[in-house]
């Protein structure tokens, strides 16, 4: 009696046990289950530690929209050297109303048109980049991201003192125009005012001296950020004649730089190159020298570098580790399905039947084999 009171009781405390029981093959610990467990929790760990990675990096967002500013005045930083002499070249800014804007910012140095050896050197690294720049365009934003840790892009100073004549003059400096077109230009002869627009002092020089071969280490347009490359930084070119004009055909684009590092409001350009010899018997008329037409765009873009915000990182987090799991456990059971059904057919593993065998006298040479006789 006693003792179906106890069973009584433990069948009633059974029943109200809040947590219920799975069934024993739910918790059966198999060398399957464990390297699949073993393979999600490194697939897991892997694509956590990549998903980190991506959470770090930033990228850059492109907006465009109307730039209503047309009341600032635009800066044009300069550093070209022409293989003339100072007093023989002159250069100025003439805008689409015809205003001639003042140069006092430019400065007129001799140097000696060719490079030293570190300077070389240094000019063929940038046309290297140059070159990747204008194959990867994605290239671009690494600059913008790392705007204020780049080197400057200005030439080098010389590491040694030159023995040959000073051929050459570096025009170098900024200036301050209208947010309209113009043309600055480098031609023969200092610039001076005239009544119906400006006109250059070329009458006193030789056609014989003219050598417009130049090298534009330097043009940007807007706030002169260091590490940005623009367009026509380390452009060298070499005249093959006296009389020849190269043109530069610009359009400018106002972007404003918002990144973690740095805010300015700077200006990208594309520009369009062309040169031809002047000759005036031949139909091809002008003025020997070198001039940037430019243009500026109505558009504005605004370049933003953004980051993956941190919800969005644990969204992702939890996406890839209940994905994981889902996908492990499905396929461990359809692989265990398929393996249980292929053993059942060719009856093998469990599904193997069991035999019994006699071996002298014994049955699976453990268990003695009794006789009728032993049985009496």
């Amino acid at each position: 009696m006693r003792r179906l009171n106890k069973k009584k009781a433990l069948h009633f405390v059974k029943e109200l046990d809040a947590f219920p029981k799975v069934p024993e093959s739910y918790v059966e610990t198999t060398a399957s289950g464990g390297t699949v467990s073993v393979l999600a929790f490194t697939a897991m760990a892997l694509l956590a530690f990549f998903e980190f990675f991506v959470y770090r990096d930033t990228w850059m967002k492109y907006e465009y929209e109307v730039d209503k500013d047309f009341t600032s005045k635009l800066r044009i930083n300069i550093d070209i050297t022409v293989a003339m002499r100072c007093q023989f070249v002159g250069a100025d800014v003439l805008d689409l109303a015809e205003t001639m804007v003042a140069s006092d910012g430019l400065q007129y140095e001799p140097v000696v048109f060719e490079l030293s050896p570190q300077q070389r050197l240094w000019h063929r690294t940038l046309l290297l980049i140059q070159n990747r720049l204008r194959e990867e365009h994605s290239l671009q934003d690494v600059l913008f991201k790392n705007v204020m840790k780049g080197a400057p892009t200005a030439l080098p100073p010389r590491e040694d003192d030159p023995t040959q004549p000073l051929n050459a003059c570096r025009i170098h400096g900024y200036l301050y125009v209208n947010k309209v077109a113009g043309n600055f230009h480098i031609t023969v002869g200092k610039a001076i005012p005239h009544p119906r627009g400006h006109a250059h002092l070329a009458a006193l020089v030789s056609h014989e001296t003219y050598n417009f071969s130049h090298r534009i280490d330097h043009l940007s347009f807007g706030e002169e950020i260091p590490g940005i490359l623009n367009p026509l930084d380390g452009t060298e070119k070499v005249s093959a004649d006296h009389n020849q004009m190269f043109q530069y055909f610009i359009t400018i684009v106002p972007t404003k730089l918002q990144t973690y590092k740095v805010s300015a409001d700077t200006h990208q350009y594309s520009v369009t190159e062309r040169e031809r010899v002047i000759n005036h018997a031949a139909g091809s008329h002008g003025v020997s020298g070198i001039f940037m037409k430019y243009d500026i765009s109505s558009l504005m873009v605004k370049v933003t570098e953004q980051h993956m915000p941190l919800w969005q990182f644990l969204v992702r987090l939890c996406g890839i580790i209940g994905g994981i799991f889902s996908t492990t456990g499905m396929l461990h059971s359809l692989v265990g399905f398929c393996v249980d059904v292929i053993c059942c057919r060719f009856k093998l593993g469990v599904y193997k039947p069991k035999s019994m065998s006699v071996f002298d006298g014994h049955v699976n040479s453990l268990t003695p084999l009794l006789s009728e006789n032993a049985e009496h």
